[in-house]
Formats: C-alpha cells, sequence, structure tokens
C-alpha cells in the first residue's frame, strides 16, 4: 500500500507509552553500556599509550551525556517541551566528539606518541562493533514512530559509535600487525566529518520525518509520511510540514 498523508494523526495513547517506555530502557541500555565502555577503554589507553582508545573513551562519555539529554526529556510528562534543549545538547557532544577526534587525529598525524599493542582495546573495539548497531536501530526505530527528534538524533550518536569502534579496530589492528600508525587518524577524520554532519542536523532539529504506522477509524493502517526519507519529526515540525 503507497503511503498517504494524515496530518495530526499518530500512535494511539496506549502505543506512545509503550514507545516511551521502550525509548526509557534503551537509554538505560545505552548509559550502562557508555560507562563500561568508557572505564574499560581509557584504563586500556593509557596503559597502552593509545590516544585512539582514550579517544574512543571519551566518545563514550560523550554517548552517556547525548542518552541522558534523552533520558531527562522523556522524564517529563510532556516531553515535547524539553526536546528542543535535549537536540542542542545532542548537537554540541556531536562538536565536541568531531573536534576532539580532528584533535587527536592531527597528533598522530604529526608523530606525537606511539600507541603499543593493546589485547583488551581489541576485544572491546569488536564487541562494541556488535552491541552498537543493534542498540541504534531499536531506538531509531522507536523515536520515528513516537515522533522525536532526539530520540533518532541519539541513535545517530550511537550509530556513530558503531563508526568509531570499526576505527578503532582497525587500527589497533594495523598497528598491532603492520605498524601502519597512520591508518587511524586517518579514518578518524572521516568520523569527525560524519559528526559534525550529525551535530548540525541535530542543532537544526532535522532529525525527522516518518511516522510510520497509523490506526485508522475503520480498524486499518496506513503509513503516514511527509515526503522525508530518513528520521522523524516532533509533532510541531509534522505540522509545519517537517521544516
Amino acid at each position: 500500500m503507497s503511503a498517504i498523508n494524515l496530518p495530526g494523526l499518530g500512535p494511539s495513547p496506549a502505543r506512545r507509552a509503550l514507545l516511551q517506555h521502550r525509548i526509557r530502557l534503551l537509554v538505560a541500555a545505552t548509559i550502562t553500556y557508555n560507562v563500561i565502555e568508557a572505564i574499560v577503554a581509557i584504563t586500556a589507553g593509557t596503559i597502552a599509550s593509545s590516544a585512539a582508545l582514550i579517544g574512543f573513551g571519551l566518545d563514550s562519555v560523550v554517548e552517556v551525556a547525548s542518552a541522558a539529554a534523552v533520558a531527562w526529556q522523556f522524564a517529563a510528562t510532556d516531553h515535547e517541551r524539553r526536546e528542543k534543549t535535549a537536540l542542542r545538547v545532542i548537537a554540541i557532544s556531536f562538536f565536541a566528539l568531531a573536534a576532539y577526534v580532528t584533535f587527536d587525529a592531527v597528533r598522530a598525524l604529526l608523530g606525537v606518541g606511539e600507541a603499543e599493542h593493546s589485547t583488551p582495546g581489541l576485544i572491546l573495539a569488536a564487541l562494541s562493533l556488535l552491541v552498537m548497531p543493534f542498540l541504534s536501530y531499536a531506538q531509531r526505530r522507536a523515536g520515528r514512530e513516537l515522533g522525536s527528534a532526539s530520540a533518532v538524533a541519539d541513535s545517530k550518536q550511537t550509530l556513530l559509535c558503531t563508526y568509531l569502534s570499526g576505527v578503532l579496530l582497525v587500527g589497533l589492528a594495523l598497528n598491532s600487525l603492520f605498524g601502519w600508525s597512520w591508518a587511524d587518524p586517518i579514518a578518524a577524520l572521516v568520523i569527525a566529518a560524519v559528526a559534525v554532519k550529525e551535530g548540525r542536523e541535530a542543532w537544526r532539529g532535522d532529525a525527522c520525518c516518518a511516522v510510520p504506522t497509523v490506526a485508522t477509524t475503520s480498524g486499518s493502517t496506513v503509513s503516514e509520511t511527509d515526503g522525508c526519507s530518513d528520521g522523524c519529526c516532533s509533532p510541531a515540525q509534522q505540522r509545519d510540514g517537517g521544516l
């Protein structure tokens, strides 16, 4: 069935409550995992003198701040009023992450510090590469259906952590196997560019625009979209045509 536009419709109150509860659980899982990830990465990075591992651990701290912003938003009854502030926090987190990764990558390219092999770092990067995509997908799906731009923006933060996990894993592996110290900072600069892009979108509230599966009075369901192919709009953005 092709999608049709039904302005003002969205999840039923019961479905909305379920989605809000699901997002709270996903945010709690994200915060818990990233706290553990930060402790392990920063500790292992310090022992191995690995700027990449320390940077990955600091990214986990940024991810905790982003998830906490969404948790704060959904702690309120009228969570839509807090969405703009939550989006600002997420955007600033992206910019801070991009700034640090860029600084750290440039330092590495200039030959400041030489990382040693780190088995805990390799294991952590591989584990995060498996865990983060599932957390990101589940939160993005719930956020889209609920119409929460901040939840979708936070899911992108989690997805970015997946990319960083891949960068870290490749960088640590190449450094351990071949001594190619330049591989990680080059890839990290690409990730920094992606972080800036996502930060700009979160700042503008552009993590929009689909709220699928709307119930009709006849009991059937239809897909509600406003033309965007990725993300979701808040109810206010939907009323304004996703702008």
